[in-house]
């Protein structure tokens, strides 16, 4: 049976067909909320209330986007709750990441490398150092944050996220990027000694 016919199961009152779905869907989830605030008791609330708000609105699921997707948007709407009770200071305007010299000409962003050993897509699944890069993102306010994980992790196009977050394209681009630099930034700096030599091993 197809996930459609389920959701049209659990729509009509067949609350193991739920069950289906949430067993479907549960695990991913909860790595991505985890991902998403850091903290595993934060992440225990929020997948549970997401879970529980989507058994109230499951008419409202129209299969307009994949369950999954619609999941993972009331998780956001939760999480977002949550963080707007918290002070977040904002990242560092783009150009304090670029190295000397790359803000010359009329695209400064051009000549950044964003590509070497350091940048976080090239090490994010990897295993040994997973905690490492959810400190990075835990210090990276909520707004960004949720852009990256939706764009690498959840791996939707940018104009996906930007529907989910409800944003332009470009806004959506300049803060996946920002998140991007910081957690580069970051990784870098903690890298340095210790790390340096592992992640040499690693690539």
């Amino acid at each position: 049976m197809n996930e459609i016919e389920i959701v049209k199961r659990a729509q009509a009152g067949d609350f193991g067909a739920f069950t289906e779905l949430v067993n479907a869907h549960k695990d991913k989830l909860y790595a991505f909320v985890r991902k998403l605030t850091g903290d595993p008791e934060d992440t225990n609330d929020i997948v549970q209330d997401t879970f529980l708000k989507a058994i109230d609105k499951i008419d409202q699921f129209r299969g307009e986007s994949s369950f999954g997707t619609w999941l993972t948007s009331i998780a956001l709407n939760q999480a977002r709750g949550m963080f707007a009770k918290r002070k977040q200071t904002d990242l560092r305007p783009l150009e304090d990441y670029l190295p000397a010299g790359a803000t010359n000409g009329p695209n400064p962003l051009a000549n950044a490398s964003l590509f070497d050993w350091r940048d976080p897509l090239s090490v994010l699944e990897a295993a040994e150092i997973n905690e490492l890069v959810e400190e990075g993102l835990a210090g990276i306010p909520f707004k960004y944050r949720e852009a990256f994980l939706l764009r690498y992790v959840e791996e939707m196009s940018v104009k996906e996220v930007a529907a989910t977050i409800g944003q332009s394209e470009a806004a959506t681009k300049s803060r996946i990027l920002r998140a991007r630099l910081a957690l580069r930034d970051f990784l870098s700096r903690r890298f340095e000694g210790n790390y340096g030599e592992k992640m040499r091993r690693v690539h």
